[in-house]
């Protein structure tokens, strides 16, 4: 299997890798991307919880994505270039008090993708 991780925060990747962990087999491969704004250090943190929480579990690769304001395009690209199987999303920013309705990301890459999206509750 082929997951794609799309995250911009140490919580959605926290709950991604929750998700996956049960999941995964050794010949799986999973790409981490993350497509940072202005807080770049976060994103940097996100693919370092990847790392760090999948390893031993599945081939790990992490990226950072470049955007031209729609990163919902980005991640989707991202999955097919990689032939993903799976896209592992969150709801939203992986900020506090966010809500729990999709944010606009969320929604682009479930109304677009063309495989199956699991949308992982945030471990706030």
């Amino acid at each position: 299997m082929q997951y794609l991780v799309a995250t911009d925060s140490v919580h959605t990747t926290a709950a991604a890798c929750d998700y996956l962990e049960d999941r995964l087999e050794s010949d799986d491969d999973v790409a981490v991307v993350t497509v940072p704004d202005a807080d770049t250090r976060d994103a940097a943190d996100a693919l370092n919880v990847a790392n760090a929480r999948l390893l031993g579990h599945a081939d790990v690769t992490t990226e950072r994505l470049e955007s031209d304001g729609d990163p919902a395009s980005a991640i989707l690209a991202a999955a097919a270039e990689r032939n993903a199987d799976t896209i592992v999303i969150g709801p939203h920013a992986g900020t506090e008090g966010a809500g729990p309705a999709m944010g606009s990301t969320a929604r682009g890459i479930v109304e677009g993708a063309d495989v199956p999206v699991v949308v992982v509750p945030p471990s706030l």
